[in-house]
C-alpha cells in the first residue's frame, strides 16, 4: 500500500474532502475532550517561508491530539542546497511519523514525497495551499452551508485560488473567480475544478469583472495581490489589480448577510480595507482558527487514526 500524502486538493477524491470536513467539525466540537488519538506520534515541519497560521495550527494540533511537533527552519535544513531533498526525506522518515513542508516550488514537495516513507503534507507551495482551502470550505460550511451557496473570489489566481476553487467544486460550493486579465488561475486548475463541479452539482465560473463576481454572493474571498517571492512585481501588480479591492462599495453588491474571507496575512488598504476585514461581516478570524481543526482532520487521516 502506498504512503498517503496531502500534497494538493487536485489529488484528493471528493469523498475524502467531505470526510475531512466532517471530521474537522467533530474535532472542533470535541476540542476539550481528553481523547488523544495521536498519542506518541510525531510531526516535523520543514519550512522555506515564514508562517504564523500553518506552523501554529500544526503545533497545537499535534499537542491537542497527544503527539509532538518539531520545527526546522530554512537555515537549519537548506532543502536542495545544504542537503538534497531526497536525503532529508529519507532521514526524517526514520525519526518522525509525518512531515509538513512549506516551500517555494511545488516540485520540492513532490520530490520529497517520492522519497518519503511517511505522509507528507503541503503546508504551502507556489501551486497549491490545500490546508488553507480545507479550512476555507469548513468556514463556509459552518456559516452558510454549501449546497445552493455561492462564493466569489476576487484577486490573484494564485495557489490559494487554485486550492479553494478545487475544494469548493469537490464539496459542492459554487464559485465565481474574478482576476485581472493575465492573472487568472492556471487553465489546468480551471478544467479540474469545472470537471469536479459537474459531478458535485456546483458551478465554477472564471471572469475578469469583480462587480459581476460579487453580485448576489453569499461569500466574498480575497487574497494579497503580491505573494511572498513576488516582491519585485509589486508596482506592476498594484496597477493591474486596481479596481479589485474588497471595500464597502464592492461588498454592497453581495447579499446583505454575506461573509468576508481572507487567508491572511492581509495587506490592509490594498486588497481589502480595514472597515471590511474588521467589520461585522468578516469571518476572517474564524477562518484562521479553522486552520487548527482542518489540520487535525488531515493528521488523523494520514496517521491512520480511526474516529471513536
Amino acid at each position: 500500500m502506498s504512503t498517503p500524502h496531502f500534497l494538493a486538493i487536485a489529488d484528493v477524491p471528493a469523498e475524502q474532502i467531505v470526510r475531512l470536513l466532517d471530521r474537522a467539525v467533530e474535532l472542533k466540537r470535541t476540542r476539550r475532550s481528553p481523547a488523544q488519538p495521536l498519542r506518541g506520534r510525531s510531526l516535523v515541519q520543514i519550512f522555506e517561508k515564514p508562517s504564523l497560521r500553518t506552523r501554529l495550527s500544526f503545533d497545537i494540533a499535534m499537542a491537542e491530539l497527544g503527539g509532538h511537533s518539531s520545527y526546522l527552519s530554512p537555515a537549519e535544513v537548506g532543502l536542495g542546497r545544504r542537503e538534497s531533498v531526497a536525503d532529508v526525506a529519507r532521514v526524517v522518515a526514520r525519526m518522525v511519523d509525518a512531515v509538513v513542508l512549506r516551500t517555494y516550488s511545488h516540485e520540492t514537495v513532490e520530490e520529497f514525497a517520492r522519497h518519503s516513507a511517511i505522509p507528507v503534507v503541503n503546508g504551502l507551495s507556489d501551486l497549491e495551499h490545500p490546508c488553507q482551502a480545507l479550512a476555507d470550505v469548513l468556514t463556509v460550511r459552518e456559516r452558510k452551508g454549501l449546497r445552493g451557496v455561492r462564493a466569489a473570489y476576487v484577486g490573484d489566481g494564485n495557489n490559494v485560488a487554485h486550492s479553494f476553487m478545487l475544494c469548493a467544486a469537490k464539496a459542492g460550493l459554487s464559485l465565481r473567480v474574478a482576476s485581472p486579465s493575465g492573472y487568472e488561475p492556471q487553465p489546468r486548475f480551471i478544467e479540474l475544478a469545472q470537471s469536479a463541479a459537474r459531478t458535485s452539482g456546483a458551478k465554477i465560473e472564471i471572469g475578469n469583472d469583480p462587480l459581476a463576481a460579487v453580485e448576489g454572493a453569499d461569500v466574498v474571498y480575497t487574497d494579497v495581490w503580491t505573494s511572498m517571492g513576488q516582491e519585485a512585481e509589486y508596482e506592476r501588480r498594484r496597477r493591474a489589480f486596481a479596481g479589485f479591492q474588497v471595500n464597502a462599495a464592492l461588498l454592497a453588491r453581495a447579499k446583505p448577510d454575506a461573509i468576508v474571507m481572507h487567508d491572511l496575512p492581509a495587506h490592509r488598504g490594498e486588497e481589502v480595507t480595514d472597515d471590511v476585514i474588521d467589520g461585522p461581516q468578516s469571518a476572517v478570524f474564524e477562518q484562521a482558527e479553522n486552520r487548527l481543526h482542518a489540520q487535525k482532520a488531515v493528521l488523523c487521516w494520514l496517521l491512520g487514526e480511526t474516529p471513536s
